[in-house]
């Protein structure tokens, strides 16, 4: 008996671990997502922050070997490639160069593929556009301008695609005042310059009921976590219900939001949607470095939980056609949010083995 993998795992990776202008503006000079990191506090016994990193340590992304380390990380535990967040402003880019030395020089020599995190950049953590840094607007010359930059990277031959076709996601959808115009923009700059059509994905993280091949695209993909499923997430305030469910963490306190990881999964992965969806898979969830004591735990987070949930996931696609068996695992170092697959040094390499084995069916 061999085995075989089942399904194209691709992991959301996050480019923020480099100092920029605009963060040393924004931030204070010198940061990056470590900053976050290495400030974290326990904020009840037991729990596990600040979470540091171990074999690729406090990296920079700007060093060329520390690339080349996650790629190979993670193609030893069956990842196919990188979905980097692409972040684009009428224009201007934000956190882009990693990308761009990935994309100039060739290496790493592995799969990758470009979301764009399409949302106004503010003071908060969650979405929520207050203290505006900076605005994300939409226009039709924006539309073909940023088409016209995008068919650089789908022309790499690295470019994840599906059926030949360049894979691409947009975060929030819903957000663009003409989904199909740009949707459709897209496809004719991609056919102008001699590329196929792309394959445009588009995440449900902020319209979850919606089939969003009703925008022009060609999928929707049922981002996680989806923090909803969690009771009383958006409350920072005192409440004697909180209290009730953090008693059973042995926690006395009205005011914190913890979770269990294993319930949380569960809960998530068992939402449904009358449409087909593609999946995603969270690996953790702990914002703490971002929202101190108004966080989000996801506490108790285990690998052997992680790996069932994976496999779940897998097998849902197995009735696609194989170039469509894609399962995206968020995330591959959103190390700020407690989810990251890169070791740490209370897990080890433990979540990466968990995928590992998940991608795996007997065949004879």
């Amino acid at each position: 008996m061999t085995e075989i993998c089942s399904a194209r795992l691709i992991a959301f990776y996050l480019p923020q671990f480099h100092p920029m202008p605009e963060n040393d503006a924004w931030w204070g000079k010198g940061f990056t997502e470590w900053t976050s990191v290495a400030r974290a506090r326990p904020l009840f016994a037991g729990h596990y922050q600040p979470h540091v990193p171990a074999d690729l340590g406090f990296y920079d992304l700007r060093v060329p070997e520390t690339r080349l380390a996650q790629a190979e990380l993670a193609r030893a535990h069956g990842i196919e490639g990188f979905c980097y967040w692409h972040y684009w402003f009428n224009g201007r880019r934000l956190l882009e160069r990693p990308f761009n030395e990935v994309l100039q020089s060739g290496d790493p020599d592995f799969p990758f593929c470009l979301a764009w995190a399409n949302e106004t950049w503010s003071r908060r953590w969650l979405g929520e556009e207050r203290d505006i840094l900076l605005a994300q607007t939409y226009s039709p010359e924006d539309d073909t301008r940023h088409s016209e930059w995008l068919v650089q990277a789908f022309a790499d031959p690295r470019y994840i695609r599906v059926h030949g076709r360049p894979l691409f996601l947009i975060y929030r959808p819903t957000d663009l005042p003409d989904a199909h115009r740009t949707t459709e923009v897209l496809r004719e700059t991609c056919q102008r310059h001699g590329l196929p059509n792309p394959y445009l994905l588009a995440t449900n993280a902020h319209c979850s009921e919606l089939d969003c091949r009703s925008l022009g695209f060609d999928a929707t993909l049922a981002f996680k976590p989806e923090l909803g499923v969690l009771s009383q997430y958006r409350s920072d305030g005192w409440r004697r219900s909180k209290l009730k469910r953090n008693l059973q963490f042995g926690v006395m306190s009205p005011t914190l939001k913890i979770y269990d990881y294993a319930a949380a999964q569960r809960a998530m992965m068992a939402l449904t949607r009358p449409h087909p969806m593609l999946p995603c898979v969270m690996v953790s969830w702990d914002n703490t470095p971002r929202r101190g004591r108004n966080a989000i735990v996801i506490t108790h987070s285990d690998p052997a939980v992680f790996q069932s949930v994976l496999r779940e996931a897998i097998q849902g696609v197995q009735a696609y056609p194989p170039e469509e068996r894609l399962v995206f695992l968020n995330a591959w170092n959103e190390w700020a949010e407690g989810n990251h697959l890169e070791p740490d040094l209370r897990h080890g390499n433990q979540f990466l083995k968990a995928v590992q084995c998940a991608n795996r069916l007997p065949s004879d």
